[in-house]
């Protein structure tokens, strides 16, 4: 009989580890099944956002995830270095962290790995890969392989597993998605640049310690700080030229040279590859008890920098809802939810950077004069903020900005202890109220706010160090909001009275599992 778990998180990239993490976290039982035998050890991406470093707090111990990590601003420029839009950095966003952020990916994911080898719940399998599956009406049965680093050892060792549930977190080529038979509609973006990873021998110039993108017709080109320490350069390939000709050592130096003034003194090579860019999202992300995460059900050129920002935003959307599915809190259907959010969510985002990806691909100079006239005479708008979410769990009639964000501030308990607000009152909902919520409430709603692991943070009796919270409930002018832990706005509560409806609301949009309450 094959190990009964409650979810497999196949694949162990930044949405793998993400989930696995933060179902750890919340007690279950899970198992990770990856093919490679350790972390990949190298930078894939080099930016997250606040959003996403506040999940990577949820799952890893962040200063230690960001050690090596700097702002990062854009700037996008012409073929003649004439700046054609500059996206700042905000040191502190809205979530605590910068807006923008240069990270070095190997910290983040061995942070991640090293918290949630510590819950004792989670089984790390590397150097298994995926062959088949079957799924019944109770679970999934993954069968597995060894791998040798190359391909799936035929003669090698074999298991199985089995789980209530399966996290598809392989990867763009996802084994799962193509043993599900699901299929992928493709917004016809395919562009091959070539990624030279580099550090610095000497200390980082000024001019490198942020993002240039240049849009020039010749052939693109970019490059981005990873951390203080790192950069990254990327060329467009060029019709004619080969995925065997781009990596070469030669070329890479070449490049360096040609573009940059670089050379063997300056920086030391320590990656070269080709990556092809493409927009493609999954017909659909759930197949019986299997979900398609990050790559497996969308990919979206870099250019927006949000590829793996969506895929944990993925991660972090599933992995509350299952857990209320495993813990009895909701029925299944709450997981149908997960597509329902995120795929609007994350359609918005890829048409936004294929947007951005034709700018920085343009090669027709008469194309890209004009180009470069309408963002000179400021007549091209910046993309537009990211789309709340619209559909789902969230308060029904309401004017409050339901499925946006809420904020992440540092408070002080009244035991003295004072940190950020996340780490102080944990991972789950929130309900945040501007007085003691205990008499509006009652025992039977604020039992079960418990049974929901919901946080009860009443600001009368913290210090709310800076206001953020405070503030935030004077922009919603209300006296209460309550946060999912996926940190997006449920609702708010008007006053006393409303803060009871507040609750029933919750209860009823989690489909009525939770026993009714009296009001």
């Amino acid at each position: 009989m094959a190990p009964l778990y409650d979810i497999a998180v196949v694949g162990y990239g930044p949405t793998g580890l993400t989930a696995a993490s933060l179902l750890g976290r919340l007690g279950h039982r899970v198992v990770v099944c990856e093919r490679w035998p350790g972390l990949y050890g190298l930078p894939r991406l080099t930016h997250i956002d606040d959003e996403t470093a506040r999940t990577i707090q949820a799952a890893a111990d962040i200063d230690e995830a960001l050690h090596d990590s700097s702002l990062c601003q854009y700037v996008w420029v012409n073929g003649k270095g004439e700046t054609l839009v500059r996206i700042p950095a905000t040191p502190e966003g809205s979530m605590g962290y910068p807006d923008h952020i240069s990270m070095y990916q190997p910290d983040v994911e061995s942070a991640i790995d090293k918290r949630l080898r510590g819950y004792g719940t989670v089984d790390v399998r590397q150097g298994w890969a995926v062959t088949g599956l079957d799924q019944d009406a109770d679970g999934v049965t993954l069968r597995l392989r060894g791998w040798n680093s190359d391909a799936i050892s035929a003669d090698g060792p074999h298991d199985q597993v089995r789980a209530r549930y399966v996290i598809a977190a392989d990867g763009s080529r996802s084994g799962l998605r193509e043993l599900l038979g699901v299929e992928r509609q493709d917004f016809g973006f395919n562009e091959q640049w070539v990624n030279v990873d580099t550090e610095w021998l000497r200390p980082q110039p000024a001019e490198f310690a942020y993002g240039t993108q240049y849009c020039d017709p010749a052939r693109g080109h970019m490059t981005i700080n990873i951390g203080h320490t790192r950069q990254r350069f990327e060329f467009a390939l060029l019709p004619g030229e080969t995925r065997e000709e781009m990596t070469a050592p030669e070329t890479a130096w070449r490049l360096l040279r040609d573009y940059h003034d670089l050379g063997p003194d300056d920086v030391r090579i320590t990656r070269r590859l080709v990556y092809g860019f493409e927009a493609r999202i999954a017909t659909r992300w759930r197949a019986g008890r299997v979900f398609l995460t990050g790559d497996a059900a969308h990919t979206m050129p870099p250019y927006l920098g949000q590829g793996a920002c969506s895929g944990i935003r993925d991660s972090t959307n599933l992995a509350w809802k299952l857990h209320l599915v495993l813990g009895g809190q909701a029925p299944d259907a709450l997981l149908d939810t997960y597509e329902a959010e995120r795929r609007p969510h994350v359609t918005a985002i890829t048409h936004a950077a294929i947007g951005l990806g034709k700018v920085a691909n343009t090669h027709d100079t008469e194309v890209a004069a004009a180009r470069d006239a309408a963002f000179l005479a400021g007549k091209v708008p910046l993309p537009p903020p990211f789309p709340p979410l619209s559909d789902g769990v969230l308060r029904p009639g309401t004017d409050a900005p339901v499925g946006t964000l809420t904020p992440q501030g540092r408070i002080r308990l009244a035991d003295g202890r004072s940190g950020r607000f996340d780490d102080l009152t944990g991972y789950g909902f929130a309900l945040v109220t501007a007085e003691d919520p205990t008499t509006a409430l009652g025992p039977e709603r604020l039992a079960l706010l418990q049974r929901l692991g919901c946080a009860v943070v009443a600001l009368d009796t913290v210090d709310d160090l800076g206001g953020r919270h405070r503030e935030y409930l004077q922009r919603l002018d209300a006296v209460a909001y309550l946060a999912r832990p996926d940190f997006v706005l449920f609702g708010t509560a008007a006053d006393s009275r409303d803060l009871g409806a507040l609750v029933d609301d919750l209860r009823a949009a989690l489909s009525g599992t939770v026993e009714a309450v009296a009001v």
